[in-house]
């Protein structure tokens, strides 16, 4: 019975640490909280209602993934991607997602383009309306669910990382409205996939990425401390 209550507590610890990485990466993709953002482990066990040292496994975590900067003294900072590092990475998911495609067009059915319109339409409300975390979030799993197609698992995963590092990049250096991509860009790889245009595919995706890093004018805005308590208010109602 001692054994089973031990692997409860440190299942419910792991659930809790898991809700906690997956609320802080969602807001920093989301950009409610902008590259170089103080993440003070005061504010965040409160917040949380957790240990510091809970709150530290955390944020090693996010620094694994790229996505948080740990410096001594310093403590823990949202990362925030260099003009360098957000060429590079455009540059990288351009390498790997245009050379997928090939794959992606083998195996897309039809079922596979329904779904990836949905997402569209999805992307296209919320820019509509102006929801900024939404636009972001359906961004990001239209590229993903594309390479998906591919049956990939691999390159699916590093391709959902790097939409997270791209994410850090259009809030750190993009203009203040330039939320997610161009849904018309999303609407031509639709089409050509569709034809099985390869090569025009390739085109259109190469130059969308192209467009985006275009688009990014390298100036940083001051940093500030964010409202914890706002971001993660539903937390710490459970």
């Amino acid at each position: 019975m001692r054994n089973e209550n031990c692997l409860k507590v440190a299942s419910e610890l792991h659930d809790k640490d898991e809700s906690i990485y997956q609320a802080l990466i969602t807001a920093i993709v989301e950009h409610q909280l902008p590259p170089g953002s103080k993440l003070p482990e005061e504010a965040l066990t409160k917040v949380f209602g957790v240990s510091r040292t809970g709150i530290r496994k955390v944020l090693q975590r996010l620094a694994a993934v790229q996505m948080v900067t740990l410096t001594p003294k310093r403590g823990a900072h949202v990362a925030s991607p260099t003009a360098e590092e957000a060429q590079d990475i455009f540059r990288t998911r351009t390498l790997l997602e245009v050379a997928n495609l090939a794959d992606v067009m083998a195996h897309c059915q039809p079922p596979h383009l329904v779904a990836l319109q949905a997402i569209i339409h999805q992307e296209q409300q919320a820019h509509e309306i102006h929801d900024g975390p939404a636009a972001i979030r359906h961004s990001a799993e239209f590229h993903i669910q594309l390479q998906a197609i591919s049956g990939n698992q691999v390159l699916t995963d590093i391709v959902a990382r790097l939409s997270q590092r791209s994410s850090l990049v259009i809030a750190a250096w993009g203009a203040p409205w330039h939320l997610g991509c161009r849904c018309n860009d999303h609407e031509q790889v639709i089409a050509q996939l569709r034809d099985k245009a390869l090569q025009p595919l390739s085109d259109t995706l190469t130059h969308h990425f192209d467009q985006i890093v275009s688009s990014l004018n390298f100036e940083r805005a001051g940093v500030c401390l964010p409202d914890f308590a706002r971001i993660f208010a539903s937390h710490k109602e459970r």
